[in-house]
């Protein structure tokens, strides 16, 4: 495949309207074509498994383990469900018609959509990318990957090895810096799907209102985890165990559907709290069992977070800061000021905010209070309250006693809603976003209903559109043999 540094020799123009062409030539539409291009993905994958473990340190500092849980692992397992079923979805739907237009066939014909274009996010450099891109090969089209210029060795690593595993025409790579990506969206695309930030995504949008191109964006927001009184010391601690594993076990919370903050009873707080210091020293036993911050400025970010005093008077548990090794210890605050920044902006790091409420059911108010979230985590065994969650809550996903684990289901759309973005992908929703849903509609020349057309001279072309609205084919056909005004 051909990779692009910075800019393309032949330019960024020339590179759009060669993916045109081979789009164009039809053969991305050919069914083989997409099934050897999702099998060229798991052959990368599993192929050079140690080197994406390499680039992940490199990048993220994550461990081999965490590297292969979320990207290496849950990928495979993504595309290998994608090609079981790719012959299924590509099959045309078949559709009703009236009676009135006998004899008739309509269908539902899935199609590609023709150059679409992609930008990931660093903190899941690999499967942010690849997820994304099987859905698109899958659905037929060209693509470019625009991955992140802040994980610089997964770029590499997609710009080297990419080439060796799919079609070099029908795919590209473009690495290089926001002016690149800025460039890009100069050019008319098919589709665009950007995951990132909403500063971000609104310059995306903007660009894309030139050419009117549909894009889909994946944003972040603040994830709350509303915890219940749990009267099980077992049920406490496999919910603590999930806690971690969806705040500071994930790219060390820097991960848009990781939990945010904390929503517990007064009463439970205290416990809760000493179960998460215990768990979380068994968990973390030294520096490589949890990922380092990204970048210097995404460190001094979250740093300074913490500098507001009475946000730092809340810390019950971490804070120590290592600006050398940009690690942040895992952090607990209790009832920070909610006006304060750790409270009113996505934290996409290792600090975990506990507010305190009444009654758990208040924790329902206080979300929706606030923007609609990416995902809700709430952890209980009351039908009652998981009842009220769902249907007085607006979020991308509701989790009921476990964190993050609904990202890796094939079966269930991922994405956001409101301001945590538009859009849903994963298994066939990654297939239908990169799909258009054509509509198609056989008549035969057999019968001919003249009231269809005007003259508009009496109400009796009236009353037989009346039958033919209503499904009344009794009455029309009386009404044609003129049995009945």
């Amino acid at each position: 495949m051909e990779t692009v540094q910075e800019k393309p020799a032949l330019g960024l123009g020339s590179l759009v309207s060669s993916l045109r062409v081979v789009y164009k030539s039809g053969r991305t539409k050919e069914l083989a074509w997409r099934q050897s291009q999702l099998k060229g993905l798991i052959r990368l994958l599993t192929e050079k498994e140690e080197e994406i473990f390499d680039v992940l340190r490199d990048d993220l500092g994550k461990h081999r383990t965490e590297s292969f849980r979320d990207e290496v692992g849950v990928l495979v397992k993504s595309i290998k469900y994608t090609l079981q079923n790719l012959e299924k979805w590509a099959v045309p739907e078949k559709a009703p018609t009236p009676l009135v237009s006998f004899p008739a066939t309509a269908l539902v014909l899935p199609e590609p959509l023709g150059v679409v274009l992609i930008f990931s996010c660093w903190n899941f450099p690999l499967v942010l990318a690849l997820e994304p891109l099987s859905g698109a090969l899958a659905a037929g089209n060209a693509v470019v990957v625009k991955p992140s210029e802040l994980a610089p060795s997964s770029a590499a690593f997609l710009a080297a090895n990419i080439p060796r595993y799919l079609d070099a025409e029908a795919v590209k790579v473009v690495p290089g810096a926001p002016e690149v990506g800025q460039e890009l969206m100069e050019h008319r695309w098919d589709k665009v799907l950007f995951t990132g930030g909403a500063r971000v995504g609104r310059i995306i949008m903007t660009k894309a209102a030139k050419h009117l191109t549909p894009v889909a964006l994946e944003l972040g927001s603040k994830c709350p985890c509303i915890v219940d009184w749990l009267d099980s010391r077992r049920d406490s601690q496999v919910a603590v165990n999930r806690i971690i594993g969806g705040k500071w076990s994930t790219c060390a919370g820097q991960a848009c559907i990781a939990i945010d903050y904390i929503l517990v009873e007064e009463q439970f707080a205290p416990i809760l709290i000493e179960l998460l210091k215990s768990t979380l020293e068994r968990f973390f036993t030294k520096p490589e069992d949890m990922a380092r911050i990204v970048n210097e400025r995404q460190f001094n970010r979250l740093s300074g977070l913490l500098e507001d005093h009475k946000v730092s008077c809340s810390i019950v548990h971490g804070g120590d800061l290592d600006p050398k090794t940009l690690s942040i210890e895992p952090t607990i605050l209790l009832n920070p000021p909610l006006d304060s920044d750790v409270m009113t902006e996505e934290i996409f790091g290792p600090l975990l905010p506990i507010i305190t409420v009444k009654k758990i059911e208040d924790s329902i108010e206080f979300v929706n209070s606030r923007p609609k979230p990416l995902a809700i985590y709430a952890f209980t065994t009351s039908e009652a309250l998981k009842q009220q969650i769902i249907k007085e809550t607006s979020s991308g996903s509701v989790t009921f006693n476990d964190a993050i684990v609904q990202y890796g289901l094939e079966s269930i759309p991922f994405g956001g809603v409101g301001q945590s973005g538009f859009g849903q992908y994963h298994g066939k929703y990654s297939f239908e976003m990169f799909s258009h849903k054509k509509a198609v509609f056989r008549r035969s020349f057999l019968v001919e209903f003249m009231f269809r057309y005007p003259p508009w001279n009496d109400e009796s072309k009236l009353g037989l559109l009346r039958h033919v609205f209503r499904y009344d084919y009794v009455s029309l056909v009386l009404a044609l043999l003129g049995l009945r005004r």
